[in-house]
């Protein structure tokens, strides 16, 4: 009986120190083989990636600046003006003939055709380009002009003018016909003017006259040719 009695309180400590090892294991996993499972490594968030610098603009030097319209690569403004940069004759710079008697003219007893010169009296180049206007002067005023109808004939371009050079237009009217005073072929009456008023481009209005009588048209009407370097016929 006590052999029994002593068996059985080994038995009854086996048990509790098993109990007490189960208590303190209880928590960890083990494998199908009975040893203690590792726990696995935990996945470490990824870090937000930093974001990218500006490019930096090289030391000591400034930002491209865009260019304004309407000038060039060399700095100049781009436009238009007389030939090789030569600016326009002003009035000042230029003095205006009086009229010629055209060696070609219309047939008739008026005047038919005048050529005038534009001269360059200034002691600079400057240009002329386009075409005259003609009024017939009036008596004591501006204000009594008569502004004659012009058609244009043949190209302009602009004609630069040294010192002392010369630029030259034609005037060819509607003839006078018969003999005294005349008579136009419209009908109208004709028409005589002691002076005319030639307006040149950009050089103001100049009064210029007949070298050998005075002049007479019909319907007052001209056509002119552009400013050009050559002496017309």
């Amino acid at each position: 009986m006590q052999y029994t009695a002593g068996v059985g309180r080994t038995a009854a400590v086996l048990a509790a120190a098993m109990t007490v090892t189960a208590l303190m294991t209880g928590c960890t996993p083990t494998g199908g083989d009975g040893a203690v499972a590792k726990p696995s490594t935990p996945v470490s968030a990824s870090a937000p990636s930093a974001p990218s610098a500006p490019s930096a603009t090289p030391k000591g030097s400034a930002p491209a600046e865009p260019k304004p319209a309407g000038v060039t690569s060399s700095g100049g403004t781009g436009g238009t003006g007389g030939t090789g940069g030569t600016k326009p004759c002003t009035i000042g710079q230029v003095k205006v003939s009086d009229a010629h008697q055209a060696d070609v003219r219309p047939p008739g007893t008026g005047t038919g055709a005048a050529v005038v010169s534009v001269t360059n009296t200034s002691a600079h180049p400057c240009t002329v380009q386009g075409f005259p206007t003609v009024a017939g002067a009036g008596n004591g005023s501006p204000d009594h002009n008569l502004p004659l109808a012009t058609a244009h004939s043949g190209p302009a371009t602009a004609v630069s003018l040294a010192p002392g050079a010369r630029a030259w237009t034609k005037l060819t009217f509607v003839n006078v016909q018969g003999e005294a005073d005349g008579y136009c072929v419209s009908g109208a009456t004709p028409a005589t003017f002691p002076t005319l008023v030639l307006g040149v481009p950009a050089a103001g209005s100049h009064q210029i006259a007949m070298d050998d009588g005075i002049f007479a048209e019909c319907d007052n009407k001209v056509t002119v040719t552009a400013f050009s370097s050559t002496r017309p016929s």
